[in-house]
């Protein structure tokens, strides 16, 4: 399908919603309140999903929705009207809360597959740190990834955002960007059509969701596995309406570009690594299990995931190296004012448009360098100065790859994991070459990764908000301050949270159980200083306080950690609520626990490279990819992230950016668009009716799982209820058909996108 990539346009060629000189409420302390309030709430049920599924929904929609909604019922008992840069503020604001809580949940629970505690001054530093640090970073590239980027960087959820908010805006907000609607006016009619579509689709995508994963009315996804001769390969899709929309939006060439990497690893790199393997007699490391008796989702986690980490570890390098001149010119133009006096900034800040005006690169320097002393001189991270430069530079690098990769794939695609997978790589073998292993090394590790890969979440949020304020018009020194706000208000929440929420699955199995003839000597007992006592529901059982063992063989029972008595017997062994094994307590309550496959993940790389146990030669065979694709004139970052990405989440990408593909298509061929040039038939296809209901499918997924979280997470009465009938009575959720039964509804949505992106014949 050829497909000419967008034409670049100058930062002239764009006019934003609210003109710069408009003068109207914007950064005001309800807007910032409220925008703080709504990203707390996000942030908890964000942890939650990414701790249980590895995965989250980009919060910055829903935020925007329900801001919306909650002022209209405030302006009902007097309150003044709310504009639409007052909206614009408060999902900047709520927006941190997702992204801070993907950075903690990926990466800090690793510490307790390492065989260390849940620190509440690490997990609490780790997100304030990093959630400041990624956003400070992001501010000298505005320029030129939101402005000078405009036409070729999309941010599909930060362009569906700036149509909810558009949509949605009051009089005042009309008034200030100078449309007139006039009862009955073409104006009129236009915006009421406009703002159907974004929440009729929003409607729809938060309809179809709920009733295919709350409700179980359908599969939420696909799948297909294949025989010989093509054994081991599969293809599927997740059938959601979000990543129908961000496919459409972005468009065919980078929708494309990420399913072909989905389709290296699923069709021919598993099969490949099936057809060498059947016939091996023992596992093939870093497996430990047999290839012939490994699906193809244990291929792709045993030994894909390796490749896949190297090649976006890869791309991202060559992309940031591509983009050095423009960044350079963009952090240029910010020090230019640098060594001027504090009257001279001022003023040189004052001649720039409203929406021109950034938080002035003095106090962004002064603010990172702030930042990288107190990580150096933290305790609870056990930091030295290698691993503070570390955090610089990889900081620095992944917040510019986050940047990039949020425009072109949108946030919910960004694979920030990988990011912090390559950071891990490179900080552990640097570690090595200087000869630091052991435990405490682990937390250094640990420590830089969590943050690089906190700071490029919130980097990449960051844009996708700034992109939003760019078409809407808002200032984004407001926007800047008020996603700080938001990010260290939520930073303080998220850290307790993940510890109750790791205190509430905790099981203490009585040591009788599991190690009955292990016993410490005196001496052993003697050099235990640590000392516990139990928490969470067993703590009313059990007041005493235990001397704390780390048991790191399996000898006489599991290694772990323990709760000794004074006469060195032990007393229980510790299963944590996040990676436990321990599901039942010894009452015979049932406990649930948290997978967190993400930090399952980092831990694997820490102690793979730090115990020299890591198969670089999967990492190579990734870096070897994006290097082969970029000497065939290929950008490899988007393909990378294809490699990385389970097949599930890009192909649904690919059917979105299908759908745009002919209806662009179709409607190039329309009496009116036979006189305008590429880009302009690229920008109207931009504002389009199919723009419009795709952005609507994106808010309508994303609030989607909001009510996931609660009904998994809360109502789990009713969503094991909803499974079992499903499971029993459902053709469309279980049973042999059910894959194809559930691709009916998928086509009605798919349908309804391509039937309303085709355009009229104007006459």
């Amino acid at each position: 399908m050829p497909y000419d990539s967008p034409a670049k346009a100058g930062p002239a060629a764009f006019k934003p919603y609210i003109p710069a000189s408009a003068n109207l409420p914007e950064f005001t302390l309800r807007a910032l309140i409220m925008g703080t309030v709504l990203g707390m709430v996000f942030g908890a049920s964000s942890l939650y999903l990414v701790l249980k599924v590895g995965l989250t929904v980009s919060a910055s929609i829903p935020v925007a929705v329900i801001a919306i909604t909650l002022f209209h019922t405030a302006r009902q008992f007097g309150a003044r009207e709310s504009t639409i840069l007052e909206n614009s503020i408060a999902q900047t604001a709520g927006s941190a809360g997702e992204s801070l809580a993907f950075g903690l949940g990926a990466t800090m629970p690793a510490i307790l597959i390492l065989g260390f505690d849940l620190d509440i001054a690490r997990v609490m530093l780790v997100g304030v740190l990093g959630g400041l640090l990624g956003i400070l970073m992001m501010i000298p590239m505005r320029r030129t990834m939101i402005v000078d980027a405009h036409r070729e960087l999309k941010y599909p959820e930060g362009t569906a955002c700036a149509e909810v908010l558009k949509a949605a805006a009051t009089e005042t907000s009309r008034a200030a960007a100078g449309e007139a609607r006039e009862e009955g006016s073409d104006a009129a009619r236009d915006a009421r059509r406009r703002a159907m579509l974004i929440f009729g689709g929003f409607g729809i995508g938060l309809l179809y969701k709920t009733l295919s994963v709350s409700f179980k009315g359908w599969r939420d996804y696909v799948n297909f596995e294949f025989g010989n001769p093509l054994r081991g390969g599969s293809a599927g899709a997740e059938v959601s309406p979000e990543l129908l929309g961000v496919g459409y939006i972005i468009g065919p060439r980078i929708a494309f570009t990420m399913a072909a990497g989905g389709v290296l690893s699923y069709l021919l790199l598993i099969p490949m690594i099936k057809f060498f393997g059947d016939l091996l007699t023992v596992p093939l490391a870093p497996a430990t299990t047999l290839i012939r008796d490994m699906g193809p989702d244990d291929i792709r986690d045993a030994y894909v995931l390796y490749i896949g980490a190297g090649a976006v570890a890869a791309g991202g390098l060559i992309s940031l190296v591509r983009s050095l001149p423009a960044i350079w010119k963009g952090l240029s133009g910010g020090l230019a004012g640098f060594g001027k006096g504090k009257g001279a900034a001022a003023a040189a800040q004052a001649e720039l448009p409203r929406t021109e005006r950034d938080i002035p690169l003095k106090w962004v320097l002064i603010g990172c360098l702030a930042i990288i002393a107190i990580i150096t001189v933290a305790t609870p991270l056990h930091m030295n100065l290698l691993g503070a430069l570390l955090i610089l530079v990889f900081g620095f690098l992944f917040a510019t790859v986050s940047s990039r990769l949020t425009g072109e794939i949108g946030s919910s695609s960004n694979p920030i994991s990988g990011m912090a997978v390559a950071t891990l790589l490179f900080t552990c073998l640097i570690f090595l070459l200087m000869g630091w292993a052991g435990g405490q090394y682990y937390v250094t590790a640990l420590s830089v990764g969590a943050i690089v890969c906190i700071a490029a979440s919130n980097s990449g949020t960051t844009s996708q908000d700034l992109k939003t304020g760019f078409l809407v018009g808002s200032t984004p020194r407001m926007q800047q301050y008020a996603i700080l706000c938001g990010a260290f208000a939520s930073a303080l929440i998220l850290g307790p949270i993940l510890l109750k929420l790791n205190e509430a699955g905790t099981v203490y199995v009585p040591a009788s159980q599991v190690a009955p003839t292990v016993r410490l000597s005196a001496q052993q007992l003697g050099a235990l200083t640590e000392t516990a006592q139990l928490a969470g529901p067993q703590a009313a059982s059990d007041a005493n306080t235990y001397k704390v063992w780390r048991k790191t063989d399996v000898e006489g029972g599991p290694a772990g950690k323990y709760l000794v008595a004074e006469d060195g017997s032990l007393a229980y062994l510790v299963d944590p609520g996040i990676n436990g094994t321990q599901h039942v307590r010894p009452d015979g309550t049932e406990v649930k626990k948290y997978d967190a496959p993400k930090a399952v993940l980092m831990s694997y790389i820490i102690k793979g490279i730090l115990d020299q146990e890591l198969p670089w030669t999967l990492v190579l065979f990734g870096v070897m990819i994006a290097v082969v694709l970029e000497m065939a004139g290929v950008h490899a970052l988007a393909f990378s992230v294809g490699v990385y990405l389970p097949l599930l989440a890009t192909l649904p990408i690919a059917v979105g950016g299908t759908v745009r593909w002919l209806a662009d298509r179709r409607n190039n061929k329309l009496p009116q668009y036979e006189k305008l040039s590429d880009e302009e038939r690229q920008a109207a296809g931009d504002r389009s009716s199919g723009t419009l209901l795709a952005s609507g499918y994106i808010a309508g997924g994303a609030l989607a799982g909001i009510i996931i979280a609660i009904t998994a997470g809360v109502l789990t009465n009713f969503d094991n209820s909803m499974a079992k009938w499903a499971e029993a009575s459902n053709p469309f959720f279980a049973g042999p058909s059910s894959h194809f039964l559930s691709l009916i509804p998928y086509g009605l949505i798919i349908a309804l996108l391509y039937w309303v992106a085709r355009e009229k014949v104007k006459k």
